[in-house]
Order: structure tokens, then C-alpha cells, then sequence
């Protein structure tokens, strides 16, 4: 099963794809994950373009309730030699709900490199779940598999300070092969880490969602290292670089977030 197929999303032209927003791909708050929504629009610029993605940003301008259908209308504005810059607008009922801007392409070069290095973590299996809340079963969270490789589980937030330092395995059930849309889906767990420095259950909302792509190789898991910059007056900054299974760096994100205490958990 493709990321397309997982979706749900569907061709109505090369220009025009709509997505229903069904349960498997909505937040516990009952809108769009932010993740999926980059992800549907990655696919659409892809096939129009014909060409995999090299960078993508998604700003969220509105929330599309679980039940919407969201239509998305891609621009391909400049298609050059090796490189085509577009973009997919989302939209539920006439409503802008997304805005993503992208570059797609393939170049050669005999020189390059990667610089970072994997974090050393237990493989997959030696890695307890981060088990889904109660509240939060009704969502995407419920079809992702996610094992806690670095940092504290769900159960183990108790109020103390920890590192803004953590990193989750991931898998979503039959993608071996990663594509961009399924890593933006993976990237935009990021915003759930900030629990991981306070120490405290917290609702991230994305305002953007950004991800550079480094290179694809078949992996059934991704590790997702997280690394939280800042909480300040209720906005927080993070990056992530996303692993395969043998430590080949795959892409990485970044985004910016609004930030609440989870439903219950208050001072």
C-alpha cells in the first residue's frame, strides 16, 4: 500500500486532488494532522511534477474537521532544466485551510557528503511504545506505531525537567520504501517533544511545517531524533532528522508551534 492509498487521496486531474479527512489522518482535537496535510499535498506535487521533492513548507491557516474533504489545486509557477518551484493550496469548502510551496528535482554532483551522525539508540524492538492516550485513540496517532527510542514515555512525564533531546521510532503500517510524503508525516511528531524538556503533557499545533529531503532508501522503521530550541510566551521552535534502520539520514524538519497544556494538566 502507497502513501496514497493510505490516504485515501485522488487524482481528479494532474492540477486537481481532494482528501477526504478521515479518522486515521486527524489530530486528537479532530482536524487535519498537519503531517498528513504536507504529505497529501507532497504526493500531488510530485505527480504533476513528475519530479521527487527537495524542500517543502506547509503554512496552516485553518483547521479542516475530521469528515471535510480538502480539494487542493497545484501551481507548478516555474519549471527549469532541473528544478520546478510550485505549490498546493488546500482548501475545504472554498475555504484556504494550507499553503505549501515547494522545490522538486534531481541534480548530479561528484562531490557531497552527510555530516551528521545517528543518535546510538536500542533497535525498534527493544524500545518500549509510547502508548496513545485514552483521548487521543480517535486519531492518527491510533496508525502510526511509535516506539519511544530516547527520552520518557507518556506514563514517565511526572512534572520534572528533562532534555530537549529525544528521538522516536516510527513506522506506518506497510511502507517499507519512504517517500517525502510519508516522512512529512513522520517530521510533524515533532510536536509532541516539547513534553520531553518540561517534563509535561502538552497540545503542539503547528503554524508551519517545513522539510528538506537528503536522500530515500527502504527502511521499515524511521528514527525521528528530535531536538526542542525554545518554549517562549507559549511558541516553541524544533528540528528533527529522521534515520533509517542502518543511520542513513533521510530528511529533515522544522517547525514552529503553539503550545497548550494537555486538557487536565494545569499547575
Amino acid at each position: 500500500m502507497d502513501l496514497k492509498t493510505f490516504m485515501g487521496l485522488t487524482a481528479e486531474d494532474r492540477f486537481t486532488y481532494t482528501l477526504p479527512v478521515g479518522e486515521h489522518l486527524v489530530t486528537p482535537g479532530n482536524f487535519l494532522f498537519g503531517g498528513c496535510g504536507l504529505g497529501a499535498a507532497l504526493v500531488a506535487l510530485e505527480e504533476a511534477s513528475g519530479r521527487p521533492t527537495i524542500w517543502a513548507t506547509a503554512q496552516y491557516l485553518a483547521h479542516a474537521p475530521t469528515g471535510s474533504t480538502v480539494s487542493f489545486e497545484v501551481t507548478l509557477a516555474a519549471e527549469g532544466g532541473k528544478v520546478t518551484q510550485g505549490r498546493a493550496v488546500g482548501r475545504v469548502g472554498g475555504q484556504e485551510i494550507l499553503t505549501v510551496n515547494a522545490a522538486l528535482g534531481r541534480s548530479e554532483l561528484e562531490v557531497g557528503g552527510v555530516w551528521e551522525h545517528p543518535p546510538v539508540v536500542s533497535p525498534p524492538e527493544q524500545c518500549p511504545p509510547r502508548r496513545v492516550p485514552v483521548e487521543a485513540q480517535k486519531s492518527i496517532f491510533s496508525h502510526v506505531e511509535t516506539r519511544v527510542a530516547l527520552g520518557r514515555t507518556f506514563e514517565e512525564l511526572d512534572g520534572t525537567l528533562g532534555s530537549p533531546h529525544s528521538a522516536l521510532w516510527c513506522r506506518v503500517p506497510g511502507h517499507v520504501e519512504p517517500s517525502a510524503g510519508t516522512l512529512a508525516i513522520v517530521g510533524d511528531y515533532l510536536s509532541g517533544a516539547v513534553a520531553q524538556p518540561l517534563g509535561r503533557r502538552v497540545m503542539g499545533r503547528s503554524l508551519d511545517n517545513t522539510i528538506r529531503m537528503v536522500q530515500l532508501e527502504p527502511t521499515e522503521w524511521v528514527l525521528l531524533e528530535i531536538k526542542m530550541h525554545a518554549l517562549v510566551d507559549g511558541y516553541a521552535q524544533g528540528t528533527a532528522f529522521m534515520w533509517s534502520e542502518r543511520g542513513t539520514l533521510l530528511a529533515t524538519a522544522s517547525q514552529s508551534l503553539s503550545i497548550r497544556l494537555w486538557p487536565g494538566d494545569r499547575p
